[in-house]
């Protein structure tokens, strides 16, 4: 072994800033401070076990559980009113000339367009400012929301012009 390599060993004060307790070691330095000791530390102790359950694990899990269903409901809530028939037709994203003539007609709600359209499409055509354009954006926005399309009833005119071919 080579000569006085070796660090200097001191016998050392060990003194606790929690509690206060002071005890000797040896150690390379003369005088050591630490936090929390033996006599203090809550593992120690047992305070450990009393300071997780000052509120309870179950109280815990029944908060997150209730939150869980909060938020569940929520959701459900949510998604069936994107699919409620009462919801405005402003939600249709149509054009603002398409929506006032809906308006004006007194068509305002998914539910009342959804029943013109089970009357045929002539029946939304018939109102004025409202085109082929907007009905065909509206059957879309309807589609992609979740709602059912009635099937279209034959127009009148398309019944007639049908008449004269089966006379021949």
């Amino acid at each position: 072994m080579k000569a006085e390599i070796h660090p200097t060993v001191y016998e050392a004060n060990v003194s606790c800033a929690s509690c206060g307790k002071t005890w000797v070691t040896t150690s390379t330095k003369k005088e050591l401070r630490i936090d929390v000791c033996s006599n203090c530390h809550p593992f120690f102790t047992g305070e450990s076990s009393r300071l997780l359950d000052v509120e309870g694990q179950v109280d815990r899990f029944y908060k997150k559980l209730s939150a869980r269903q909060t938020y569940v409901e929520q959701q459900k809530t949510k998604e069936e009113s994107l699919t409620s028939p009462d919801r405005s037709i402003d939600d249709l994203g149509l054009a603002p000339r398409a929506l006032d003539a809906l308006k004006k007609a007194g068509v305002l709600t998914f539910g009342q367009i959804t029943a013109k359209l089970a009357e045929g499409d002539a029946s939304l055509l018939e109102i004025a400012g409202f085109g082929q354009s907007s009905l065909t954006a509206a059957k879309k926005k309807l589609r992609s929301l979740g709602f059912e399309i009635p099937e279209v009833l034959k127009s009148r005119k398309s019944e007639k012009a049908a008449e004269p071919e089966a006379g021949k």
